[in-house]
C-alpha cells in the first residue's frame, strides 16, 4: 500500500514519497508558550504524535522537531501586564506544554529547539537574503521584500495586490505595506540581541525558517502546524527560506481546529478550555481519544457531550479488553494489523474509519466472548491491542494501566470485593430459586450505577 497525505501547497492528497529512503523528517510549529496551553493547541501536537507512530509501524526512521517560540510581541505583553521577566513566563508555560504532551501520550520530538537559542543562525540568514536583494534594513528593522520572490501566496493560494500583512508596533521604513519583519529593532526595556542591524529581536515567522534549515537541512519531507498557520506564518516562511537557497518543505499538512460555538478556540476571545483544568474532570487517555480520533483536517466542535460520547466508546473498548483478559488470561498485541485498518490510515491518516474497524473487531470480540470462544478472544483482542497502540490509545499498555493512580485503585478494589459479597448473596437466592430477591439485588446495584452481566464464569459488573 501506498502512503497518501493531504498536501496544502498542492490542494489535493498525493502519494508520499520520502527524500531519503526509509526515512521521514519533520517539522512542526509548536508552542508559542505567552500562556498555558488549551486543548486547540495540543490537538496539533497530538494529532502529528499520530502520524510519527503510523510512519515508525510502517517501518521509517523519524526525525521529529517541534519547536518554541520563547519570544514575540505576546510574551513581551505578558512580561509588561504582570512584572515578570520574559523568560520567566516562557519557561512556565513551557512547562505547562510539556505536562499536557506527556499527559496525553505524545512522544517527546527528537529535538525541541527554542528560538532565543538560535539568533547566530537568524543573522547569518538575514544576512544572506540581504546580499541576494530580498531584505532590507530600515530604522533598525530588518524587512523581506516581498515583491522580490515571484512565489510570495502559492501556499494561502491569494493575490498580493489586495494583501493585508499584518503589521506590528514599530514596524516603521518599510517600502511596501505588505513586506513583513525578519527582525524587529530593539525597545526600551525590552530584550534585545545584537546584529549588524542594530540590537532587536527576531520575527516570528524567521525563527522557523532558521531552525527547519539548522536541524533538517535544506530540504525535508513535512512541515505542520494548525490551519490557521498557512498565512501569514507558514507562506512568510516558504519566501524566506527559499529565497535563502533552501528547497524547504515537501509536504505541507495542517490539522483544523477546535471550536467553541463555531468560533477558533482561543485565549485572546476568551473561550479557550485549558488542558490543565480539563485533566481534573477527565482521564487524559479519555482526553486522546476525543482529540485523535476525528479527521486531522476536520473541525472538532468543544462540548462536554461530544467528550462523554468519546469517554462512553473508549469504555466499550476497556471493557472488552479487561473481559478478554479475565477469560484468557494476558492479551498480547497482534503482529499483524487488520488490512482494513491499514489501508484507512494509508489514506491521509482517516483516523475516524480505522477506529471503526477497532470498534467492530470489538463487537466481533463481544461475540466471542458470550459463545466462550477463548481462541477467538484472544485474537480478536490481541488485533484491537495492536491497532490502539499505533495510535498510541491502547487501555493496556503501561502508559495509560495506572493511569487513575494508586489511591483509585484500592478504592476499585474495596468496591470491587463489597459488589462481589452483594453477588454471592444474589447468586444464592437465584440459587434457591427466590427471583424476586435476586432481580431486587441487581435493580439496587443497578441503581447505584453499576450494570450487572451474567457470564458462562460467573456475574460480572462495571460502572454503567
Amino acid at each position: 500500500m501506498t502512503l497518501r497525505l493531504h498536501d496544502t501547497s498542492a490542494r489535493k492528497i498525493r502519494d508520499f514519497a520520502p527524500l531519503v529512503p526509509g526515512c521521514v523528517s519533520i517539522y512542526l510549529c509548536g508552542a508559542t508558550v505567552q500562556a498555558a496551553p488549551h486543548i486547540g493547541h495540543i490537538r496539533s501536537g497530538l494529532n502529528f504524535d499520530i502520524l510519527r507512530r503510523w510512519l515508525t509501524h510502517r517501518g521509517y526512521e523519524v526525525t521529529f522537531v517541534r519547536n518554541v517560540t520563547d519570544i514575540d510581541d505576546k510574551i513581551i505583553a505578558k512580561s509588561a501586564e504582570q512584572g515578570r521577566p520574559w523568560w520567566a513566563i516562557g519557561f512556565e508555560n513551557e512547562r505547562a506544554f510539556d505536562r499536557a504532551y506527556t499527559a496525553l501520550g505524545c512522544l517527546p520530538p527528537t529535538y525541541e529547539p527554542r528560538a532565543t537559542g538560535h539568533v547566530t543562525e537568524m543573522t547569518e540568514m538575514m544576512r544572506v537574503l540581504i546580499e541576494r536583494g530580498h531584505a532590507y534594513a530600515a530604522d533598525g528593522n530588518v524587512y523581506f521584500d516581498v515583491r522580490s520572490f515571484p512565489g510570495y501566496l502559492e501556499l494561502s493560494n491569494q493575490d498580493l495586490d489586495e494583501l493585508r500583512q499584518p503589521s506590528g508596533e514599530g514596524e516603521t521604513g518599510k517600502r511596501d505595506p505588505r513586506d513583513f519583519a525578519l527582525w524587529k529593532s530593539a525597545r526600551p526595556g525590552e530584550p534585545s540581541w545584537e546584529t549588524p542591524w542594530g540590537r532587536g529581536r527576531p520575527g516570528w515567522h524567521l525563527e522557523c525558517s532558521a531552525m527547519a534549515h539548522k536541524y533538517l537541512g535544506a530540504a525535508f519531507d513535512i512541515h505542520g502546524g494548525g490551519l490557521d498557520l498557512v498565512f501569514p506564518h507558514h507562506e512568510n516562511e516558504i519566501a524566506q527560506a527559499k529565497a535563502f537557497g533552501d528547497e524547504f518543505a515537501r509536504y505541507w499538512m495542517h490539522n483544523a481546529w477546535v471550536t467553541m460555538s463555531g468560533e477558533k478556540m482561543s485565549k485572546s476571545l476568551g473561550n479557550s478550555v485549558l488542558v490543565s483544568e480539563m485533566l481534573t474532570r477527565w482521564r487524559p487517555l479519555v482526553l486522546r481519544y476525543y482529540l485523535g480520533t476525528p479527521h486531522y483536517r476536520s473541525t472538532i466542535e468543544y462540548s462536554t457531550e461530544a467528550l462523554t460520547e468519546a469517554e462512553h466508546a473508549l469504555g466499550r473498548i476497556e471493557g472488552f479488553l479487561h473481559r478478554a483478559v479475565e477469560q484468557t488470561g494476558e492479551v498480547v498485541p497482534a503482529a499483524e494489523l487488520p488490512p482494513e485498518f491499514s489501508a484507512a490510515m494509508d489514506d491521509d491518516l482517516a483516523v475516524p474509519q480505522a477506529v471503526a474497524v477497532v470498534h467492530t473487531t470489538v463487537r466481533q470480540g463481544n461475540a466471542a466472548l458470550d459463545e466462550g470462544d477463548k481462541e477467538s478472544v484472544a485474537a480478536l483482542a490481541g488485533q484491537v491491542r495492536a491497532m490502539l497502540g499505533v495510535l498510541g490509545m491502547d487501555p493496556l499498555d503501561e502508559r495509560w494501566a495506572g493511569e487513575a493512580g494508586g489511591r483509585t485503585e484500592k478504592l476499585n478494589d474495596a468496591v470491587d470485593s463489597l459488589v462481589r459479597l452483594v453477588l454471592e448473596q444474589r447468586q444464592s437466592a437465584r440459587e434457591r430459586k427466590d427471583y424476586g430477591t435476586a432481580d431486587a439485588i441487581r435493580d439496587r446495584l443497578q441503581d447505584a450505577g453499576l450494570v450487572i452481566e451474567d457470564t458462562p464464569t460467573g456475574p460480572r459488573w462495571e460502572l454503567g
